[in-house]
């Protein structure tokens, strides 16, 4: 096999510089998740990158790389008490950051923006800001492969059950305004949940949008499509999106079409659903969903926010948030063929994703003043703390 240094160069990958990235076990073994730390062990871009791993004493599991905040596995026990990893990724540093070969922004934690602006533009203090466009014309998670989804974050605190991730991104970064200091805190607790957030500062008026994206299959099987998976969403109403996933600022009630997931059931039952336009656009669910959870400005993180269940595995995942919306991914754009953690090639619609956040193009739609998107604004001054909180709680039934 050719080497980390050189496949970086034959992808073009030239920022990269290479400490280490030895194969086999290190002193300390593999994780209950079956990875090698020493596969995480490198430098890139002059930083440190490793694995960290969280613990409590009732079976569960979190491995974390500090390239990109990213949770790499999140092992928890099932029905029958065995240790199951229930989220995507690699198991290795080497195709993270091959950003040619092997894109993804599984697990990371995403900034400056997370989800989708329009045109690629914002707007702050009146001036007109040209963002990085990677979607199409539209601007995706901050950048995508030049935002913070592939940088390389500081560990700034630790223990053995949490980890506080920091990263200053600098002013113009991807075009936007600000030299912004943010943080992702992971907290793994006695009761199977992982507590996650996230805050940020800015010296200049800019907008801001973080989030977790780990990819969920609950059966225990991501050989396998996930979608007898049965999920649930706190929420009467969606927002609808354009063949470019672009809101249209519509607020539509979720009641009688396929969004409605106020009473759980396996995704299999609609996913398919072509004759539903939001469906067909995106060959699964791609949307964000507004939040019963959310009411006079104000999210109660005490309540389930979304929720999904695996009838194989036994295992239940509970989302909490104090965010406005959350977008909802069933994969469709898996099914690359890639060979990804333990060898493993996902098919499409093998996972889920439930991504807390403001709703998707706000930073146009609260200038725009459209209707509905007040309660969504994304916008952050200086002397002002941006906090987000996003709860993954896990048990079985």
């Amino acid at each position: 096999m050719r080497n980390f240094k050189n496949l970086m160069c034959a992808a073009g990958v030239g920022f990269f510089a290479l400490a280490s990235c030895a194969g086999g076990k290190n002193a300390t073994g593999e994780t209950v998740s079956g990875l090698n730390p020493a596969d995480f062990d490198t430098t890139l871009n002059g930083k440190k990158v490793e694995l960290i791993t969280l613990t409590n004493k009732n079976g569960m599991e979190v491995c974390l790389t500090n390239y990109g905040g990213r949770v790499v596995s999140l092992n928890v026990p099932n029905k029958e008490g065995k240790s199951t990893d229930v989220v995507l990724g690699y198991d290795n540093i080497r195709q993270y950051a091959d950003t040619l070969h092997s894109p993804s922004d599984y697990g990371s934690s995403v900034g400056r923006y997370a989800n989708r602006i329009k045109n690629a533009v914002i707007i702050v203090e009146g001036k007109q800001f040209k963002l990085k466009a990677n979607d199409n014309e539209n601007c995706l998670h901050g950048g995508g492969t030049t935002g913070w989804i592939n940088k390389v974050y500081d560990i700034q605190a630790r223990t053995d059950s949490s980890v506080t991730f920091a990263i200053t991104a600098p002013d113009g970064e991807n075009g936007f305004p600000g030299t912004v200091k943010a943080t992702a805190t992971y907290v793994v607790k006695s009761d199977n949940t992982l507590d996650i957030n996230f805050s940020a500062t800015t010296d200049k008026e800019t907008v801001i949008n973080m989030t977790n994206h780990s990819y969920f299959n609950l059966n225990g099987d991501p050989s396998k499509i996930g979608t007898d998976q049965v999920m649930y969403v706190n929420a009467d109403k969606f927002t609808p999106s354009d063949k470019k996933y672009i809101p249209t600022g519509e607020i539509k009630d979720v009641m009688g079409t396929p969004m409605d997931f106020r009473k759980a059931h396996a995704l299999s039952e609609t996913i398919n659903d072509s004759t539903f336009d939001q469906i067909r656009n995106a060959t699964g669910y791609d949307h964000n969903w507004c939040l019963n959870t959310y009411k006079d400005g104000k999210g109660d993180d005490t309540k389930v926010a979304a929720s999904l269940y695996s009838p194989k595995s036994g295992i239940l995942l509970e989302v909490f948030t104090n965010e406005p919306g959350i977008q909802v991914y069933t994969g469709n754009f898996q099914g690359t063929g890639i060979s990804c953690k333990h060898g493993i090639k996902y098919p499409k619609h093998v996972s889920v994703c439930f991504e807390s956040q403001k709703y998707p193009d706000s930073p146009t739609k609260f200038i725009e003043k459209t209707k509905g998107w007040e309660i969504s604004n994304p916008y952050l001054k200086p002397g002002e703390t941006y906090t987000s909180h996003l709860v993954y709680k896990f048990s079985v039934k």
